[in-house]
């Protein structure tokens, strides 16, 4: 049996883990924006299929074409946030199945109902885009995941060849803690689970 993560880990992953909407004005390297994909790309997904695509923004120039997408709430914090991933699905992830998933030709059952492509990539890239989450986290980031902004727009400008398609903007750095307010409750175990 494996170990349970000491009290410490867990409370920065979850228990006092925040979404933050103020970051400090620190860069974050290239070389931890690799480490923080090498940690994710481990997290499960059907048919080990990893359907999302991973736009790291971090120039000013990139951020300015982003900006035209967001919504006025998320503009400010966003060009303003060291780092902003875009993530989205990839409408070909299945192209990559027969290497990723030798086991078993699912290729072939996307190629034979390809209205199974879209549901898929989508709930296995919000998989993967919480599992992004988790991982900046767990290297000492801080995120701030949105969905306020233009899915259209910003295929349109950063993925023209209409393949991926956006879902999530997910702000990464390190959080100023003096912008934080009262962390919003939580449902309980019994408003939501049940034991059978």
């Amino acid at each position: 049996m494996k170990a349970t993560l000491d009290f410490h880990a867990l409370d920065q992953l979850f228990r006092k883990a925040r979404t933050y909407n103020v970051f400090r004005p620190v860069a974050v390297s290239e070389r931890l924006l690799r480490e923080l994909y090498a940690l994710l790309k481990h997290g499960p997904t059907g048919f080990n299929a990893q359907p999302a695509r991973y736009l790291f923004i971090t120039s000013p120039e990139a951020k300015a074409r982003l900006a035209p997408a967001l919504s006025s709430s998320n503009r400010e914090k966003t060009l303003a946030a060291p780092v902003t991933v875009v993530v989205a699905w990839d409408q070909r992830f299945h192209e990559h199945l027969p290497r990723l998933f030798p086991a078993y030709d699912a290729k072939a059952f996307f190629d034979a109902d390809p209205g199974q492509i879209e549901p898929a990539a989508r709930t296995n890239a919000t998989l993967q885009a919480a599992y992004l989450l988790i991982a900046a986290r767990a290297l000492g980031l801080d995120a701030g995941p949105m969905s306020g902004f233009k899915p259209a727009l910003v295929d349109a400008e950063f993925f023209p060849d209409g393949t991926a398609h956006a879902f999530m903007v997910v702000n990464l750095g390190y959080g100023d803690p003096a912008s934080l307010v009262e962390r919003a409750p939580r449902l309980s175990f019994e408003e939501v689970a049940q034991i059978l």
